[in-house]
């Protein structure tokens, strides 16, 4: 977890560092007292969360899986951490709040319509949480992304300086409204999420001064809204003059545009929120609970297998089922997308640190409880499985070219003529769709899928030729779409 730190000076922030500081940042003291605002990120999930330290005090606001970064934040501070505000149930990482209230003894602050299986102190529209004689946080109620989502505004001496807006408001985005749905009327209760939204976008963030900032519980990447800017904050007047939400001044239109082409909802999405409204066991207790098998160990027979290795060390050499998920900077998002929540699987890794590693990005989405064990594989002797390679143009009648992006990539960015969409996370359940009457190539954006999902095609189909183009896709991007070089 990278951490980004600002110090309060002359009414604004200044981004010190990207990285953990090396030293401890603070603001100047004055009669009134000390506050500081640190920002935590999650580069995989895309997900930031934040330690308010006021007078060697502290509150967390949306903490991860893993409580360690917070508790050496406040032991290199000298602070004390008294309570964690929960914007809403997360769906696409687990937190830590229950395991601070339990180490801490702490206080869990959420909407009183969270039905939460831990104990939560209501913190509803307009309740006042006292940091200092003159610093305070204001809870706004800003449901849309979920019903139970709430803000939080950090004010001095009566004026607003900075809101805290979860999933509510992300940055040129808003949180999806399609995450929270329960029973079988999804439809109307999507279409009711997104109205609410509308009204927290132009009643609650559009009251806000231009001047507050905002700190999102998400940046660009996250599954949770659709076009998030690539930026670790902004500001009100910054978001009503830029966001496309802050446009649309018709109820009825905001709907329309919030619910067109959302994109796909990974599996482990309605688990996490379970788990976050429940709380999760101690980290490193349940990773350290994870069992680990002796090297090359053999999984049962059809076993699900998550083989992290890089793709040049899988195609040398892999074992039966497994499926080439590089450890990488989406691992917990696709282990979520391609695993279901309710499957055992063993897990892979090169060497124990890179187990190590997989293990605790496993645990983020709550998945560590499904590994069924963990091993180091090196053998040399295993299954192959061939990159494409080649500087002439690709011949489309001589391959089954299957494009694992989404439905939204392959149409808007077309790269053959003749390829079969089925994006990644649905691949597993549509392998009927593949014809075998060719040797069959692989595609996604950029390599990371279509290693996955060439793994995927090989273990259905352990006698075709199965070739995964890679990085190498980038040639035939480049050259704008080699269906037109093809016409």
């Amino acid at each position: 977890m990278r951490r980004r730190s600002f110090i309060r000076q002359a009414g604004g922030f200044i981004l010190l560092s990207t990285a953990i500081p090396s030293k401890v940042f603070s603001n100047s003291s004055s009669a009134n007292g000390n506050w500081h605002i640190e920002q935590f990120q999650d580069k995989g999930l895309a997900h930031f969360s934040y330690a308010i330290l006021v007078d060697g005090k502290i509150i967390l606001v949306d903490p991860s899986r893993n409580p360690k970064p917070y508790l050496d934040y406040a032991k290199a501070q000298n602070a004390e951490i008294i309570g964690v505000i929960e914007t809403h149930p997360h769906a696409d990482f687990t937190s830590s709040h229950l395991e601070l209230q339990q180490l801490k003894g702490i206080k869990i602050y959420a909407s009183s319509l969270t039905r939460a299986g831990y104990k939560r102190t209501g913190f509803d529209d307009g309740a006042i949480f006292k940091l200092s004689d003159n610093v305070n946080l204001r809870s706004i109620f800003t449901p849309g992304h979920a019903p139970d989502h709430i803000a939080v505004v950090l004010t001095e001496n009566g004026k607003d300086i900075a809101v805290f807006s979860g999933d509510s408001l992300l940055i040129g985005d808003v949180g999806r409204p399609d995450l929270r749905e329960s029973g079988t009327d999804a439809t109307t209760q999507r279409k009711q999420l997104a109205a609410q939204l509308y009204d927290t976008v132009h009643q609650k963030f559009g009251n806000l001064a231009d001047s507050v900032i905002v700190y999102p519980a998400h940046g660009a990447g996250s599954l949770c809204g659709k076009a998030i800017r690539d930026a670790s904050s902004s500001t009100i007047g910054e978001e009503r003059a830029n966001n496309p939400a802050f446009q649309i001044k018709n109820k009825e239109a905001f709907v329309k545009n919030i619910l067109n082409d959302l994109p796909f909802t990974p599996k482990y999405f309605p688990f996490d929120v379970a788990w976050n409204i429940k709380g999760l066991p101690n980290f490193a207790a349940s990773v350290a609970g994870v069992e680990i098998f002796s090297p090359n160990f053999t999984p049962p027979e059809n076993s699900v297998v998550i083989d992290t290795r890089t793709a040049s060390a899988f195609k040398k050499s892999f074992g039966k089922n497994a499926i080439n998920l590089q450890n990488g900077t989406k691992f917990e998002t696709w282990l979520g997308s391609t695993v279901s929540p309710e499957t055992k699987f063993y897990l892979i890794a090169a060497d124990e640190k890179s187990l190590e590693e997989v293990i605790a990005k496993t645990a983020k989405i709550g998945y560590e409880q499904n590994i069924a064990a963990a091993f180091i594989y090196n053998l040399s002797n295993g299954q192959k499985l061939d990159s494409y390679v080649s500087d002439q143009s690709i011949d489309e009648s001589k391959f089954t070219i299957i494009d694992v992006r989404t439905d939204r990539e392959f149409k808007e960015e077309p790269i053959f003529n003749s390829a079969i969409n089925i994006p990644l996370q649905d691949l597993k359940d549509q392998l009927n769709k593949i014809p075998q009457d060719k040797p069959i190539l692989v595609n996604c954006a950029s390599g990371y899928r279509s290693a996955a999902g060439s793994s995927i095609i090989k273990n259905k189909f352990p006698n075709q030729a199965v070739y995964d183009l890679g990085t190498a896709v980038s040639k035939y991007e480049k050259a704008g779409t080699a269906h037109k070089q093809n016409q």
